[in-house]
């Protein structure tokens, strides 16, 4: 019999991953085990794993591997369930944490329910600027491309990890499956890209659907919300200290600082189910 190693499956708005906590052991070959477990037939199901760890620089480190086995700089709906394991499984009394990824340090704040436990989580994302690019000047801000959906008002965002953000005229209409690997990969991305169909509803409101790099559409990205809310409110389409975007797995708040540039991201964390599994 392999080691048993005890996990949490969790989501953020339907974006599902496995937690396992790593602060006393070694999990050989994450990028091989994300791809096993990830599968939704053969293995427990999810868009990767997450691995919370000790850091040196905050209160705890976050490790993302996507089911295809691509190692993520960072997710926002991740981190927020983060927060609620360390918290809800007694590792921290604090409501004001750090968490160490490969795009920086983090802030996170803390929401406990009427039940102690965290019902939501704030997010300190860090700045959302736009994304150096294979591209003309370098940035790709409000121009208009043929990517597949006709011609199309693009703009790429930097949220720690690589946006492109295309505000389309439906978004339930969007050919997020076709389009979105297609762009994910374009030329212009030379780590490929998160890819994001936005439909601007009002002044505080954004329909959006997403295509995840390494993942594929997933019901919700937490950078990609950011970077979403940031590009509309660049153009002038969205308020950006107030923005609600809806993915097909439910809401977050979004607000951007034009002066520093911070994004603060607000929404829920969930846990599905806990067990074990063999190595």
């Amino acid at each position: 019999m392999g080691r048993a190693v005890q996990f949490t499956k969790m989501h953020g708005l339907g974006n599902d991953y496995i937690y396992v906590n790593v602060m006393d052991t070694v999990l050989p070959d994450p990028a091989k085990l994300s791809v096993l477990w990830s599968d939704r037939h053969k293995g427990i199901g999810s868009d990767g794993i997450i691995l919370i760890g000790r850091s040196l620089k905050a209160d705890f480190s976050m490790r993302i591997f996507n089911a295809d086995g691509s190692e993520a700089l960072m997710c926002g709906n991740g981190s927020r369930c983060v927060g609620k394991y360390v918290y809800d499984k007694g590792l921290t009394t604090k409501t004001e944490i750090t968490l160490d990824t490969l795009s920086g340090i983090k802030k996170l704040s803390l929401h406990p329910g009427k039940d102690g436990k965290i019902e939501s989580v704030t997010v300190s994302m860090g700045a959302g600027v736009p994304l150096n690019v294979r591209h003309g000047a370098g940035v790709l801000v409000g121009e208009t491309l043929n990517v597949g959906e006709g011609p199309t008002v693009c703009t790429a965002i930097n949220m720690g990890n690589p946006h492109l953000v295309m505000f389309v005229k439906n978004a339930e209409k969007a050919r997020v499956a076709e389009v979105g690997p297609v762009m994910e990969r374009n030329s212009m991305f030379p780590n490929r890209a998160n890819i994001e169909f936005a439909q601007v509803l009002d002044r505080h409101h954004i329909r959006m659907r997403v295509w995840e790099r390494g993942s594929g559409i997933t019901c919700a990205c937490g950078t990609g919300a950011c970077a979403t809310a940031v590009a509309s409110a660049m153009q002038g389409y969205t308020d950006p200290d107030d923005c609600e975007v809806t993915m097909d797995g439910g809401s977050l708040k979004v607000s951007w600082n034009p002066d520093t540039k911070e994004v603060l991201m607000t929404g829920d964390a969930n846990i599905v189910f806990e067990g074990t599994i063999e190595l």
